[in-house]
């Protein structure tokens, strides 16, 4: 049950007479009915409220429930002053110290008051309503926003409040909770007027049918409601959070489970399995080898991690290096020109960053381009299974894995990190460019105002922390099931 079915249900109890047991000594609302009587032809007698029609009594066919045998169902009219002339005040009678309220002054539902302002902060025309400390506030515009409360002092406001005095002392709280409850707030809306600005008639309001408790009564359900419903808003409020979290839940797992991964704290580390700094020198010595043999060129080489710039400790087995490090090439970005587009039927898939952004190639939306293009885009960058895809612009620091043989071409917004699959695993490569250790360097290296970008030369010099092979495949088949699992109890939940 969610808090606001919750609140619904407790405000049901509390006027069907099941909220609080019945106490003989209370007397009956009978009695009670007949006080309000004679309050009120004493006020008529003594000409402070109008003489009005009586009113008819409530109907069994009326009665949208059952009540207890001490409660009596009444007309609203016959309890209250709602009947009777509003009290109007001019904009030359308006104080500067008045108290103004405005609607968009009060909270939906709550009827909490969110701003207060003096008379003299608001530009003031035409005729106001004046109320007082104590009277039940009643909004008759847009009643389902139910903005109704008990005035904590004396103040002026729209034309769309009704400020309501109840006789013979009826607990206006009572009242507040019975018009805020599921079936009176149902009933009240199934009978507006007006399509853009609903109102509520006041001939419907009169006639409305109360359920009315003896005042003893009144009061236990009031205190009753005060105690449980600060309940229900803690209950509420806990709801938010866990309906925030849970919607954070998969991704906030996820990135929890990729931190764990690249610090070395998800799969335990085997001697047997050797070192990465082993791995890399056998790597750095074949391709000195290669460049002497003239059989691969000559790149400049990255400045060496220093201890001062490792982000974390990592396992005595596992190295910091540098992004590009790990891979077979120059790391690059595709096209900067805009291209000519071709359709699905005779032209070449065309990706780019928005392409990319569940760390998935998405191929549903993609563009397409010429073959002439394709051909000569090709001969710059040619895109490969098992490449890492990293958005650059846009949804920066994304990174998408080719998992198939498949002729594309890329735009600028795409970088392409080819792995030395001796070093490093495709698959683990992925993951490690999507965790939080390099989105945070990523998006520390942002450049540009309106539209964020990643530099080649950055993404060059992130760093990395690279443990051996057998670790890296294992750290991947690992992530894969947790992740997996991850995403079972998500839907799950669901």
């Amino acid at each position: 049950m969610t808090a606001q079915e919750l609140r619904a249900s407790l405000l049901q109890e509390a006027v069907t007479g099941r909220l609080v047991p019945q106490r003989a000594e209370e007397g009956s609302a009978e009695a009670l009915y007949e006080e309000i009587r004679q309050e009120k032809a004493r006020l008529i007698a003594e000409k402070k409220i109008k003489k009005e029609k009586p009113l008819p009594p409530v109907t069994e066919e009326e009665q949208p429930f059952s009540i207890p045998a001490t409660w009596r169902w009444v007309r609203l009219g016959s309890i209250s002053t709602y009947s009777q002339p509003t009290e109007k005040i001019l904009p030359s009678q308006i104080t500067d110290d008045l108290w103004s309220l405005d609607l968009e002054d009060i909270e939906k539902n709550s009827g909490k008051i969110l701003t207060v302002k003096k008379a003299k902060e608001r530009r003031i025309s035409g005729t106001r309503i004046k109320f007082y400390k104590g009277q039940i506030l009643y909004c008759k515009l847009r009643p389902y926003l139910k903005k109704i409360l008990v005035a904590p002092a004396d103040g002026i406001t729209s034309s769309e409040m009704v400020p309501i005095w109840l006789y013979a002392n009826i607990n206006p709280l009572y009242l507040v909770y019975f018009l805020k409850s599921p079936a009176t707030d149902f009933y009240i809306n199934s009978v507006t007027y007006g399509i853009k600005m609903p109102r509520v008639g006041t001939n419907t309001m009169i006639n409305l049918p109360v359920p009315l408790p003896p005042l003893a009564e009144q009061k236990r359900i009031v205190d009753k409601l005060e105690e449980l419903l600060p309940l229900v808003d803690a209950y509420g409020e806990a709801e938010q959070r866990l309906a925030v979290y849970e919607a954070r839940f998969p991704d906030a797992l996820k990135q929890s489970l990729l931190q764990e991964a690249v610090t070395g704290r998800l799969v335990p580390q085997r001697a047997e399995e050797g070192s990465a700094e082993t791995l890399y020198e056998e790597i750095r010595q074949e391709k000195a080898r290669l460049i002497a043999e003239k059989k691969i060129k000559k790149t400049k080489p990255l400045p060496p991690v220093t201890e001062e710039e490792q982000l974390f400790p990592i396992p005595a087995s596992w190295k910091w290096i540098r992004l590009e490090d790990v891979c077979s090439m120059k790391i690059t970005d595709g096209t900067h020109q805009t291209p000519k587009y071709a359709t699905k039927d005779n032209g070449i898939p065309f990706l780019s960053a928005k392409d990319i952004t569940t760390q998935k190639i998405c191929w549903d939306n993609i563009k397409y381009i010429t073959t002439d293009l394709h051909e000569e885009l090709y001969k710059r960058i040619a895109p490969q299974k098992d490449d890492v895809l990293l958005a650059k612009n846009g949804t920066t620091g994304v990174a998408a894995l080719v998992e198939e043989n498949k002729i594309f071409d890329i735009y600028v917004t795409l970088a392409v990190l080819r792995p030395e699959k001796r070093l490093i695993l495709p698959q683990f490569l992925w993951r490690l460019v999507n965790s939080p250790v390099c989105k945070r360097q990523f998006d520390s290296h942002l450049k540009g105002i309106g539209v964020p970008n990643l530099h080649l030369t950055e993404i060059r010099k992130i760093l990395i922390p690279l443990p051996p092979l057998a670790e890296q495949k294992r750290i991947v088949d690992k992530l894969e099931e947790l992740l997996a699992l991850a995403e079972h109890i998500h839907e799950a939940r669901r």
